[in-house]
């Protein structure tokens, strides 16, 4: 009895072994597999499943990227109506840009030359302009007296200059219906566009600024 009793308790130990073993290799395996699974859903990888892939179709896209420059109607200092290699010169209008060369070459025998302080712009130029211009004067409703938006800038459309120094601005006041070149604000004596009427008929009646003119109501 107490033999049966020895091998009966020698069989349980290692039933019991056995059993151990098994839950232990059972329990390494289970984490093994929740460690595995932990690893590939961490926050970057399942943010990485739910996004899409960066695509020129998702990416967002600004209005402009970068510094503005000369490509964007920037223009350097000494620039004259015939440079050009200026794209704020290159882009005007043609026939705006013909009549303010026929003027430059006049005015250049009264010892006058024109400068251009802008010309044609990019948007992204006039909007930065825009925004500098509602910074400075404290509203949008006082900016728009002295800069348009970009949908309606004439110098977006290559249809507008700025011409400087003072006295070619003065030149041009007083010579430039010849050329059918007027000034259109009265606010702004250096802003000038095309008029070719103006040659037989005069330019027009100045606006005081641009907040009179219907164009920029558009």
């Amino acid at each position: 009895m107490s033999h049966l009793s020895a091998s009966t308790r020698k069989a349980s130990r290692k039933t019991y072994w056995i059993l151990g073993a098994g839950l232990i290799f059972v329990i390494a395996m289970i984490g093994a597999a929740l460690g595995h699974q932990s690893r590939n859903s961490s926050p970057s990888s399942a943010a990485s499943r739910s996004l899409p892939a960066a695509s020129p179709s998702n990416v967002p896209r600004r209005e402009h990227r970068g510094p503005l420059g000369e490509a964007d109607g920037v223009v350097p200092d000494g620039v004259t109506v015939f440079d050009d290699a200026i794209p704020a010169v290159a882009n005007l209008d043609p026939d705006l840009l013909e009549a303010l060369r026929r003027a430059a070459t006049d005015a250049a025998n009264d010892g006058i030359k024109f400068y251009v302080n802008s010309g044609w712009r990019s948007p992204a130029y006039q909007n930065q302009l825009l925004r500098e211009a509602v910074a400075k004067y404290g509203s949008e409703k006082e900016a728009a007296r002295w800069v348009a938006t970009a949908a309606t800038s004439f110098h977006v459309k290559g249809e507008a200059v700025d011409i400087g120094h003072p006295d070619a601005a003065v030149w041009l006041s007083k010579n430039g219906t010849e050329y059918g070149l007027c000034q259109i604000y009265r606010n702004e004596p250096w802003h000038y566009e095309l008029r070719p009427e103006a040659v037989d008929h005069g330019c027009p009646r100045m606006y005081a600024d641009p907040t009179e003119d219907p164009r920029m109501r558009n």
